[in-house]
């Protein structure tokens, strides 16, 4: 049995821009969640001042850390798919409108 791609793969004109992206939002979640790392190490006992509706540091931390990556995931994918449609658009073809006229009447 063959396994291969559901779809072709070809050269990704984008892969620079999101590489470098992807490193960019990797140093910037790794600088939060070295803060609340640097939190634990340096003062565990902050962890468990109450910050928020009664919850303490290290619960609210945690869950923004979640929500954060979350966030930075969606930003990441909507500025992907702007510059993978960026570059589509380059390669159209001027006279090209995406519509073949096929199975009109």
């Amino acid at each position: 049995m063959l396994h291969e791609p559901a779809t072709p793969a070809g050269k990704d004109p984008a892969a620079p821009y999101k590489m470098r992206l992807g490193l960019k939002m990797f140093a910037a979640y790794a600088f939060f969640y070295a803060g609340f790392v640097a939190i634990n190490l340096l003062s565990p006992p902050t962890m468990a001042t109450i910050v928020f509706a009664g919850l303490n540091l290290a619960t609210v931390y945690g869950v923004a850390l979640i929500i954060g990556a979350l966030v930075e995931a969606l930003i990441y994918d909507a500025l992907c798919r702007r510059k993978e449609a960026e570059f589509a658009r380059a390669e159209k073809p001027q006279g090209e409108t995406g519509q073949s006229g096929k199975g009109k009447a």
